[in-house]
C-alpha cells in the first residue's frame, strides 16, 4: 500500500507499507525532505515494522519519536506526517494528481446562487458525476455569510446590513461570519472526493487542503501559513478563513468535502464593524484600525490587483496538479437555482438558528 503527505509548509513524505496478519511489515520511508543522521530513516522503518495495523497516526508518531537517535534533525518532515503518511496507505488515499481537474470561473453570481452552487457541485462530485472541481466565485452582490450553526441575531445586525443593502445568507459548513463585497475578496471551493482526505483527522484536512494555496502565494511574495483551525495569516495578521462540510455519497458511500475559503482583498473596516455584532464585540476596545489589521487585505501586502492574485493562485494549481477549463451543466445549475429557492433564499434556512 502506497500513501503520501505533504507537510505543511515542509516536504512530501511516501510511505509504501504491506499488512501481514494485521501488522505493519516492510514499511518504507521516502520522501524529498533532509533528516540527520542517516542511520535516523532505518530507524523509522524499523519503529513502523510490527505496529498493529489500526494504530492512529498519534501513535505511529510516538513510535519513531521513541526510535531515532537523540539529537535527530528532520527539516521538512515530521513524525507526525510520517504516521498520517502511513494511515494514508492504509486507507488507500488518493493524491491531488490521480485526478482530472476542472477549473469553474464564471462571471458574477448572487451571494444565495454561490451557496446552493457549493452544495450542487459538491454533490455531483460525492456521486462520481462531477470531476474534482476547483471553483472560483466572483460576487454580484455585497454579502454577509454566515457558518451553518451560528445565531443569525448574534452574528448580525440586520438592521444596518439592509441599511447597506447587505444580503444576509447562511452556507452549509461551519465556522465563523464573513463580510464581503464585490471586489474585495478572493473567495474559491475545493469540491473533492473524500478519498483525497482519506486517513487525515478533520484539523490535517485543513492544512492539506490549505497547503497549495500558501505555495501559491508564496510564488507572488507573500509569506503565509495555516494557522490551526481554519485560518491563513501573515506576520501582518490574519488574511483568509476555511470551512468544510463532508456530504455523503449516494446509498451512503464514499462522499466529497466541500472546502471553501474566503481571503480579504480590500476590506471596508467601517461598514463591516457596523454589520457584524460579533466582529464589533471582538473589536470594542481597539477601534477600526485594529479591526483593518485584523483581516489584512491582500491588496496592501502585494501590491497586487485582485485579479493578478486570482491568476497567479490558478496558474499555480494548474502546474502542480493540471487543470482543465470547466463549466456548471445545465443540470447542475438547474438544481442549484432550485437549492436557492427552497432553501438558501428563505428565512427557514437563513433564520434556522434565530
Amino acid at each position: 500500500m502506497h500513501g503520501e503527505y505533504k507537510v505543511p509548509g515542509g516536504k512530501l513524505i511516501v510511505v509504501d507499507v504491506d499488512v501481514e496478519d494485521g501488522v505493519l511489515r516492510h514499511p518504507r520511508v521516502t520522501g524529498d525532505f533532509f533528516l540527520e543522521p542517516d542511520e535516523a530513516l532505518d530507524a523509522m522503518n524499523r519503529a513502523l515494522d510490527g505496529a498493529p495495523a489500526d494504530t492512529d497516526a498519534a501513535g505511529l508518531a510516538a513510535r519513531v519519536d521513541r526510535a531515532v537517535p537523540d539529537g535527530t534533525v528532520m527539516y521538512g518532515l515530521t513524525s507526525d506526517g510520517v504516521g498520517i503518511a502511513v494511515r494514508r496507505a492504509l486507507a488507500h488515499a488518493s493524491d491531488w494528481t490521480d485526478y482530472d481537474w476542472q477549473l469553474i470561473h464564471d462571471g458574477p453570481q448572487s451571494p444565495g446562487l454561490h451557496m446552493a452552487l457549493d452544495e450542487a457541485l459538491t454533490a455531483e462530485v460525492a456521486a462520481g458525476r462531477r470531476p474534482p472541481t476547483l471553483r472560483v466565485w466572483e460576487w454580484a452582490a455585497p454579502a454577509v455569510i454566515i457558518g451553518s450553526f451560528q445565531s443569525l441575531r448574534n452574528e448580525v445586525d440586520v438592521d444596518s446590513a439592509r441599511e447597506h443593502g447587505i444580503e444576509v445568507v447562511r452556507r452549509i459548513s461551519g465556522g465563523g461570519a464573513m463580510f464581503v463585497e464585490p471586489g474585495n475578496t478572493i473567495t474559491y471551493s475545493l469540491s473533492v472526493p473524500d478519498a483525497l482526505v482519506q486517513g487525515l483527522s478533520f484539523q490535517d484536512s485543513y492544512a492539506y487542503l490549505d497547503d497549495w494555496v500558501l505555495d501559491a502565494l508564496g510564488e507572488m511574495g507573500i509569506k503565509a501559513w495555516y494557522q490551526p483551525l481554519n485560518d491563513i495569516a501573515t506576520d501582518q495578521g490574519k488574511i483568509a478563513g476555511a470551512a468544510q462540510k463532508r456530504i455523503v455519497g449516494p446509498d451512503g458511500g464514499p462522499g466529497a468535502v466541500l472546502h471553501h475559503v474566503t481571503m480579504a482583498y480590500d476590506i471596508d473596516a467601517d461598514k463591516m464593524l457596523s454589520v457584524l455584532r460579533t466582529g464589533r464585540e471582538k473589536l470594542s476596545d481597539k477601534g477600526t484600525r485594529s479591526a483593518k489589521k485584523r483581516v489584512d487585505p491582500l491588496r496592501r501586502q502585494t501590491g497586487l490587483a485582485r485579479e493578478a492574485i486570482i491568476a497567479g493562485l490558478i496558474s499555480s494549481f494548474r502546474t502542480r496538479y493540471g487543470l482543465a477549463a470547466g463549466k456548471v451543466t445545465d443540470t447542475e445549475m438547474a438544481r442549484a437555482r432550485e437549492l436557492m429557492r427552497t432553501k438558501f433564499s428563505t428565512p427557514e434556512w437563513t433564520a434556522r438558528l434565530p
